[in-house]
């Protein structure tokens, strides 16, 4: 029996697809976020994780902030700013 692929742990994970143009567009925002931070993140493909593929499909691509589903389709970058700037 194969182990289902969890949701994303700690930090910025952004769950994207190939030839996908709305997850290049949030590849963008999460990048200039999280350097603008100073952050780190990642990006995890639905091929390397196709549990989450099928759960996630019409909603790619998917910001998770430790684990938690904060943004699908268009990445809101005010938004990402405010989650992860410091209170």
């Amino acid at each position: 029996m194969e182990e289902e692929d969890e949701v994303p742990g700690p930090g910025v994970t952004l769950l994207t697809r190939a030839e996908c143009h709305l997850c290049e567009d949030a590849r963008l925002v999460v990048e200039r976020v999280t350097t603008d931070l100073g952050l780190g993140w990642r990006e995890v493909s639905v091929a390397d994780a196709p549990d989450l593929g099928r759960r996630f499909a019409e909603e790619l691509p998917v910001l998770f902030i430790d684990g938690v589903q904060r943004d699908f389709w268009s990445i809101d970058e005010a938004r990402l700013r405010r989650l992860l700037s410091p209170a």
